[in-house]
């Protein structure tokens, strides 16, 4: 039994916790947004190695005594521990997207931009030709690397005292059984739902229903070309910007706030947020290039970006930076499913079609539960599998099931999100839903245009990561988490 940490000691970690996070943070940034080509985070473990040390992650284990500050240390702490254990796979793969390369016809693509080649692509051949090149180059170089990780992952976590991977997070306090029976109550209470307009939206796109569809179609049909020119590039900041002031924020004006619009070749392509110090310097990375996908993926991301440049200083970093994600995703997606509410539609867009559009961003999240759903009972028997190499055709099967389209065997791990981030997602939409019912209930239909709900959402943002994603909904609403919340939702949109 490990010995518990004195309060110096805690501090002295906590304090170690910030740095180290905003140097990874900071890493992530001139990578991810062009600006350096290599992704090196070996050395920034190496200066932070003593969070990393199985004895840190033990006695803050020890220390925990029901303080949730010390419970997140001490997930961060674990975390650090086993990504110590793959940082040289995480680099290698970081890599290995920014220089593989994809011949595909006479063309050559970036590996980073062939899942954007295959959504922009028209033509039904060339599209899975595309996938089938990506698939190669993930199955020949990205594959081992996950492997390798994996492997490493399953066999560390017993020095950390849990007997698999799964259990370790429910000792985090990760509802991980309560969300599995939501997500199996979820699939089966809208299996016909997504039969019926899942197939009728197909048809009405491709001509093609659910029993033709290839996974190289669904991503075409999501991109929503046809809608092309009521998203236009040059009119998504000033709509965002907008937005948010009518929120009473002045996008602008926010000294924290930095907007990095620049266009560089190895610039991944779709908006992200890295809040490289809370509430200090938070980034907001974007490559405009307009689309409803493009809309969506920037919006979501100032939701991000509102939420940490919000939080208040005088919150623990434990507060500001650890917590339940589920929150900030919460924020995130609360912004994103504007660009899906016919009001702001024809307030802020002047749309043609307003409901039919929102119609089909029902589909498209309903989609999304399904698929994640189906991603975290997976994880959950992934990662309780002896040999994760043999849970490639479970991946096919859940997600067959869940989708009725095939997915490629060879996202089987590149698939899976660390810490159980599938269940970040799915609380995430839930808190959502339920929160915008409770805003349009007190505010109205256009409660985004309302100076008091801008008020009550920037008070709830400065609380940070504080409370958990229940304990927000509770305070607000009295209500608990319910993914079928976001089925309601989705019924009322369709």
């Amino acid at each position: 039994m490990a010995d518990p940490l004195s309060q110096r000691q805690l501090d002295e970690l906590s304090a170690d916790a910030d740095r180290f996070i905003a140097e990874l943070d900071e890493e992530v940034y001139v990578h991810y947004s062009g600006q350096k080509e290599t992704f090196e985070i070996s050395p920034i473990y190496e200066r932070h190695e003593e969070l990393t040390r199985l004895e840190t992650a033990l006695r803050l284990g020890a220390s925990v005594n029901g303080s949730k500050n010390v419970r997140e240390l001490w997930r961060f702490a674990c975390e650090g521990y086993l990504g110590n254990f793959v940082r040289e796979e995480a680099e290698r793969a970081a890599a290995l997207e920014a220089s593989l390369v994809a011949k595909v016809d006479e063309d050559e693509i970036g590996f980073r931009s062939l899942r954007p080649a295959i959504m922009n692509e028209p033509d039904r051949a060339r599209r899975e030709r595309t996938e089938r090149a990506r698939n190669e180059l993930t199955e020949e170089h990205l594959n081992p690397l996950h492997v390798q990780a994996a492997d490493v992952i399953h066999r560390e976590t017993a020095n950390l005292g849990a007997p698999s991977y799964t259990e370790l997070y429910r000792r985090f306090g990760y509802p991980l059984d309560d969300l599995a029976e939501q997500c199996r109550a979820f699939l089966d209470s809208t299996e016909q739902l997504w039969e019926e307009a899942g197939d009728r939206f197909f048809r009405d796109r491709i001509g093609l229903g659910l029993g033709d569809v290839e996974r190289w179609d669904v991503a075409r049909v999501w991109r929503g070309v046809q809608w092309d020119a009521a998203f236009p590039g040059d009119r998504m900041v000033p709509a965002l910007e907008a937005s948010l002031a009518d929120l009473g924020v002045d996008l602008r004006s926010q000294a924290n706030v930095h907007l990095d619009l620049d266009d560089r070749p190895n610039k991944t392509p779709r908006a992200f947020c890295v809040p490289i110090e809370v509430p200090d310097r938070v980034m907001l990375v974007m490559k405009p290039t307009g689309g409803p996908d493009d809309w969506r993926a920037l919006f979501h991301e100032a939701g991000h970006t509102e939420h940490f440049a919000h939080t208040s200083p005088s919150l623990t970093v434990e507060e500001r930076r650890l917590g339940d994600n589920a929150v900030t995703e919460g924020w995130a997606m609360l912004l994103e499913h504007l660009t899906i509410d016919p009001v702001w539609l024809e307030r802020r867009l002047d749309f043609p079609r307003p409901r039919e559009f929102a119609a089909e961003g029902a589909v498209q999240l309903l989609w999304l539960l399904r698929r994640y759903s189906a991603k975290l009972l997976y994880e959950l028997e992934l990662h309780t599998a002896d040999d994760v190499t043999t849970m490639r055709p479970r991946y096919v099967e859940l997600l067959h099931d869940a989708l009725k389209v095939q997915p490629s065997d060879t996202d089987y791990l590149d698939d899976v999100d660390e810490g159980f981030y599938a269940s970040q997602y799915l609380r995430a939409w839930a808190l959502e839903a339920q929160l915008r019912g409770y805003l349009r209930e007190r505010f109205g239909n256009a409660w985004f245009t309302r100076r008091d709900a801008g008020s009550l959402v920037r008070e709830l943002w400065a609380e940070g990561q504080k409370p958990t994603a229940d304990e927000l909904l509770d305070e607000v609403t009295g209500q608990s988490l319910e993914l079928e919340a976001v089925a309601v939702r989705i019924r009322e949109a369709l």
